[in-house]
């Protein structure tokens, strides 16, 4: 599982808890999406998910106390702080609109094969 810890786009500092949370979170489940409950780039990744019938984990940072923490500590982790951050096998793929466009592909699918 290769998580990318090269970039970082923002100032802020790593927060070593938050960036294990993440670590995680992104190990325990084929797909996990870190996502905000108004975002319509979420919602369209997490329905594209429940359209073909993947389990996904969600983790709504505007519902948690640490919800911008975590943002920054993905930014610094990903290279991007927009929402939403969708990892397949603990690997970022990118938001809603990569997501979309790997599903129209024919490539989402055979990700979340194994």
């Amino acid at each position: 599982m290769g998580l990318l810890f090269s970039r970082t786009s923002r100032s802020a500092m790593a927060n070593p808890e938050i960036q294990n949370f993440i670590k995680n979170a992104v190990s325990q489940d084929k797909v996990v999406v870190f996502s905000k409950t108004y975002c319509p780039y979420c919602k369209l990744a997490k329905d594209i998910f429940q359209k073909i019938n993947q389990p996904m984990k969600v983790i709504e940072l505007d519902e948690r106390e640490d919800g911008n923490s975590i943002q920054d500590n993905l930014a610094s982790i990903t290279g991007f702080r927009t929402v939403p951050q969708v990892f397949i096998n603990g690997n970022c793929v990118g938001g809603g609109s990569d997501v979309q466009a790997l599903h129209k592909a024919g490539k989402l699918e055979p990700m979340l094969i194994g």
